[in-house]
């Protein structure tokens, strides 16, 4: 299993292509704009596109979505459905564009199978409502749900304070260690953020 990490759109959203060099296959995790460059990424791995998967419905993390079904028809798209409003209303004109084509909703305790890889889906609401962190053996896909050294905002709408200190707080007490994969910004690992990070400090103590 090899991640490749790329910035995209003018906020720097952390588009991932995780792959599988023996299966042949591969995932793109988060493809919210720039897809000729997700789409180059994709075709250097050699492996064929198996599915997306959204951490959340933001346009930044979501902007590609339709551009790559273009370059890879037929391909599914994963998105928790607390974070799809009606086309027209006021959230998805601001902040959740309307997704079309298979989109399909996956929640907690969900297992999407790509090559010989499982990413295990946790419901980690609070920045949004359907915001969702990807466990993929070590490898913690968190969207915008946890920084390094911060957590997301929690003013939009499906926002929660209270959500997001309880989703941190569920991550901060996963067993072990993890490397942390963010929405935004530089990577990070769970024993750093469980020892420094204000937002999680203050979720772990309840």
């Amino acid at each position: 299993m090899k991640i490749a990490s790329l910035q995209v759109g003018p906020i720097q959203t952390n588009c991932y292509v995780v792959y599988d060099e023996d299966a042949k296959v591969c995932a793109v995790i988060d493809p919210g704009a720039e897809t000729t460059r997700i789409a180059q990424t994709v075709a250097l791995t050699g492996c064929s596109l198996s599915c997306i998967l959204l951490t959340h419905g933001h346009g930044d993390h979501t902007g590609g979505v339709k551009k790559m079904q273009e370059k890879f028809p037929g391909v599914p798209v994963y998105l928790n459905e607390r974070d799809r409003y009606p086309e027209g209303s006021a959230a998805a004109e601001y902040l959740f564009p309307a997704l079309h084509g298979d989109i399909r909703n996956y929640d907690e305790g969900d297992r999407i199978q790509v090559g010989g890889m499982t990413f295990a889906v946790l419901a980690t609401p609070g920045h949004s409502e359907g915001s969702v962190t990807l466990q993929l053996e070590d490898f913690l896909f968190c969207g915008d749900t946890l920084f390094a050294g911060s957590c997301g905002r929690t003013d939009f709408v499906g926002g929660s304070q209270e959500k997001i200190l309880a989703s941190l707080r569920r991550l901060g007490q996963l067993p072990g260690d993890y490397q942390v994969l963010p929405g935004h910004m530089d990577p990070t690992d769970l024993s750093c953020e469980r020892s420094t990070n204000p937002c999680m400090l203050q979720a772990l103590r309840g």
